[in-house]
């Protein structure tokens, strides 16, 4: 699969350590590369382009509190960004709202849950039906 990643400084740590859990991927890091402080949008527009694009299958996006990010890239009209900070969201973003970016808040959840909410994200199908319906009305 390939994955699109992009934080601000705030979830540098965590995507570093993404990165590496995901190492069986292919994965583009976009940045930020160090805990300077940075502004998310110059990560998230990036990423966002990418899987709108279609050149990543999904993107996985870090913040403080993942809301920054989130709001950024669900500016892209092909984009659904979802702020997950457990395993039953990220499920439910992607069966039931064809989730393609993951936004995680780094400084409430731990690198090891956050590894598992990446994992359910990353192996969750679509259930399609009544959703994709929902799902069509997304876009103006």
């Amino acid at each position: 699969m390939k994955i699109a990643i992009g934080a601000d400084h705030a979830g540098f740590e965590l995507k570093e350590a993404l990165t590496e859990f995901l190492k069986e991927h292919e994965i583009r890091d976009f940045g930020t590369y160090s805990s300077g402080s940075v502004d998310y949008p110059d990560f998230a527009h990036p990423v966002s382009s990418a899987v709108e694009n279609k050149e990543f299958d999904l993107g996985i996006l870090i913040c403080g509190s993942g809301n920054g990010i989130a709001i950024t890239a669900n500016k892209h009209q092909g984009i659904r960004a979802a702020i997950c900070w457990n395993t039953e969201l990220a499920s439910l973003a992607r069966k039931h709202n064809n989730a393609n970016i993951l936004c995680l808040p780094a400084r409430f959840i731990p690198i090891k849950e956050a590894q598992e909410i990446t994992e359910i994200f990353l192996t969750t199908d679509f259930e399609g039906g009544r959703h994709q319906t929902r799902v069509n009305k997304i876009s103006c």
